[in-house]
């Protein structure tokens, strides 16, 4: 969101006074929205976006500098918040704690966007019970070549897992080209159970849909398959909530569905443009979500039945490294994601032949977090080049060190 000198407008929300800076800001040039627009958004729907995201601690994603730019991401909760924004402590796996942002109401909702937030990033737990998560998670994270039928059936498939196991889902778009699948539990678990009962649940749908679907957590060892990202439910890990605007250049809006709309919607469909009317129209197909918890139970004892998770070989080198069984090489790391893209083309010029032979999902270019924004890693998975042809790894074309700041400090 870049900067500009339009007087700021203050905003009477429910009682609250809410101050947009820069409200005629564009923030989404293709649409034609401000970020003004941004924030009449979501108290439009205000009440589906708190049922996802209200009371509970999440991570500021901030914009601040447009779209065109990588967001920061802020685990404390700005200092001088209004009276109305609430916080709670959360210790994270590393030893450190960070008081979060707490939003309970529409006002809250205005304030985060104010800031540069665009979606919406909850922790599944509740302020008031920080150690037991009242929410699985199911994420169905398609391959590059994977299509929108082959995610739908996906989904249909981990619905009949939940079913199966006492649990009732509830799928809503990601906003970009996957789907999720929310389930509501009662909080008497720990994030170890939470994520061993995903973790049993992401194989379990492999196993009735192989080849369609994967629980493999080494990308390149998925194929073109839908990854069933049972890690969403480790500790600290956030996701995108119900109908958070997610950073693509329509808009694009993560929309609570009907199991009936999801072989026949698009994910394309909703946008900041398009959600708000849906809303008045049908009002939130997650509107029962909360009354319908259930238990892991079911899906532990089904996890003891699986047994262990084949691990990764190790390296022999004595480092204890995970050794790859694909023919993976590096091509690149980089600060913001065109530059890996081209990288990906410099790497794709000096080896045409092999490029020519590469499959969707061999080349493997990840967002990784950082300290407290993303940098990207380049790879390409050679399984499908003959070992002939096969380039060797060479020196990065690019090689971002996302901690070098830090260090040097």
């Amino acid at each position: 969101m870049s900067p500009a000198k339009t007087a700021p407008e203050i905003l009477d929300v429910d009682g609250f006074e809410v101050r947009v800076t820069s409200p005629d800001r564009v923030v989404f040039a293709e649409a034609g929205l401000t970020k003004l627009d941004l924030v009449h958004y979501y108290l439009a729907v205000a009440e589906g976006a708190l049922r996802g995201a209200g009371g509970r601690p999440m991570v500021l994603k901030r914009f601040s500098k447009g779209l065109d730019h990588e967001p920061f991401f802020q685990k404390r909760v700005p200092e001088n918040h209004p009276a109305f924004i609430d916080s709670a402590t959360l210790r994270y796996a590393s030893g450190t704690s960070a008081e979060e942002t707490v939003i309970r109401d529409a006002a809250g909702l205005a304030w985060v966007v104010n800031l540069g937030c665009l979606d919406l990033n909850p922790h599944p737990v509740r302020a008031e019970d920080l150690d037991h998560p009242d929410e699985l998670r199911v994420d169905l994270d398609p391959m590059p070549g994977v299509d929108w039928a082959q995610i739908v059936d996906v989904a249909f498939i981990a619905r009949e897992v939940l079913e199966d196991h006492g649990l009732t889902g509830w799928p809503k778009t990601s906003g970009s080209r996957g789907l999720h699948i929310l389930a509501r539990i009662r909080p008497e678990w720990d994030y170890t159970d939470v994520r061993l009962a995903a973790e049993a649940l992401a194989r379990e749908v492999e196993n009735r849909a192989p080849g369609l679907a994967t629980a493999r957590w080494w990308k390149e060892e998925r194929g073109e398959s839908v990854f069933v990202d049972f890690n969403q439910n480790a500790k600290d890990r956030t996701v995108a909530s119900a109908y958070s605007i997610r950073a693509l250049p329509d808009a694009r809006v993560s929309t609570p569905l009907t199991w009936d709309e999801v072989r026949s919607r698009r994910p394309e469909e909703f946008t900041v443009l398009t959600v708000p009317e849906r809303f008045r129209a049908i009002g939130d197909p997650h509107a029962g979500i909360d009354a319908a918890a259930g238990s892991l139970e079911a899906l532990l004892a089904l996890a003891r039945e699986l047994g262990p998770a084949e691990k990764p070989p190790r390296g022999s080198d004595g480092s204890g490294r995970r050794t790859s069984t694909m023919p993976l090489i590096e091509v690149a790391r980089t600060k913001t994601k065109p530059e890996a893209l081209n990288a990906l083309e410099t790497w794709k010029q000096r080896h045409p032949q092999a490029a020519g032979r590469l499959h969707p999902a061999d080349i493997l270019v990840d967002g990784m977090r950082g300290s407290s924004s993303l940098w990207y890693r380049v790879r390409v998975n050679l399984q499908h080049v003959p070992d002939a042809e096969r380039p060797t790894q060479e020196d990065l074309i690019a090689d971002y060190d996302p901690w070098a700041a830090r260090t040097s400090s």
